[in-house]
């Protein structure tokens, strides 16, 4: 396992980071996720240790606190030294009928980070995320309520997850005018079928120095190898949930390419999409939610999968998205202006 640098902090993580939206399986758009119960996630959770995952991320909505609850016991029942994994989990959805059951009020997340904090049986979360872009709530108000999670040291770091590029700088300028915590990380969706957080998020990323965890990188599992067109294996999460959408027509080429590429190397289509997305400079780790130790097993090999220049321009070339305004003519302006003359 290789360990990358969080965000702009002194702490390490894993490059694969174990998801646990598969336990529990609560409610009715979670049980098509996943089902585990308590035996399956321990088993999940203690084979991604062993493996030196030191990273796993869960959230309060995920099985309306189930899967805080789950972790929280597997990781007590393993015998895991706390100071050993990285705990990360978010806030926002919804957690209750009233109207202040979700949100990013600074309310909620007060009472929200206890609740987790009790469900995963620890002291402190090593990182909170805001798990969405709150249209009502300021902005001022999200991140002083984050800040003071940080000075009472029930949260290490904190992030944001599925926000606009230009929401997260305005975070970042009220944070750095206020001196308080700024955002670290960033969670959002990135695959070779999905690529277009390289437009606005991947440029700011490197600027800002902050971290990228990677969900879905598999695209809800049409990069597995396991999909065709007209077909779809039954059971599969796809077949109920088509989210996140993609270019089915534009995807096939790719798959059929990384199957190619990983076929000498004895690696599945799955395992070389996420050396795909491990290859970006601007990704820390990538979320593996999974519902067998097997898929866990072939989701971990990606760690030690390194592709060609080659290989990694084939799949560049087969993925690329068009051109979008500003940002082909901010490319053609900047023609002549490098020091390299490009």
């Amino acid at each position: 396992m290789r360990y990358r640098q969080l965000g702009n902090t002194g702490m390490f993580v894993s490059e694969i980071c174990l998801g646990t939206m598969t336990f529990g399986g609560q409610g009715s758009f979670y049980e098509k996720v996943g089902n585990l119960g308590q035996k399956e996630a321990t088993a999940i959770v203690a084979r991604a240790l062993e493996a030196g995952v030191n990273f796993i991320d869960t959230a309060d909505v995920y099985s309306m606190g189930l899967s805080e609850i789950l972790l929280g016991k597997a990781l007590k029942d393993i015998g895991a030294k706390r100071s050993d994994v990285v705990v990360a989990t978010k806030v926002y959805g919804r957690m209750g009928p009233g109207p202040n059951d979700t949100g990013l009020a600074r309310g909620h997340i007060m009472d929200a980070v206890e609740k987790s904090l009790e469900r995963l049986q620890t002291d402190h979360i090593d990182l909170y995320q805001v798990h969405a872009q709150d249209s009502v709530t300021p902005v001022e108000e999200v991140m002083r309520a984050l800040d003071d999670l940080v000075s009472r040291g029930l949260v290490r770091y904190v992030g944001c997850s599925n926000w606009q590029a230009w929401r997260i700088m305005q975070a970042q300028g009220v944070a750095d005018k206020r001196g308080w915590a700024r955002f670290e990380t960033v969670q959002a969706y990135y695959s070779i079928a999905g690529r277009g957080l390289e437009r606005e998020i991947a440029p700011m990323l490197e600027d800002q120095k902050m971290g990228l965890m990677v969900w879905s990188a598999l695209a809800g599992g049409i990069l597995s190898g396991k999909f065709g067109p007209g077909s779809s294996p039954q059971g599969a999460r796809r077949a109920t949930f088509d989210f996140p959408p993609v270019d089915r027509g534009r995807v096939w080429p790719i798959v059929d390419a990384m199957r190619e590429i990983g076929k000498p190397k004895g690696a599945s289509p799955a395992r070389v999409a996420l050396a795909w997305v491990l290859s970006k400079p601007f990704v820390t780790s990538v979320i593996t939610g999974v519902k067998t130790v097997a898929q866990l097993d072939d989701n971990l090999a990606a760690s030690g999968l390194v592709l060609s220049p080659e290989e990694i321009k084939r799949l560049d070339d087969l993925s690329a998205f068009e051109p979008e305004y500003p940002g082909y003519m901010v490319a053609r302006q900047t023609v002549g202006r490098l020091p390299d003359g490009k």
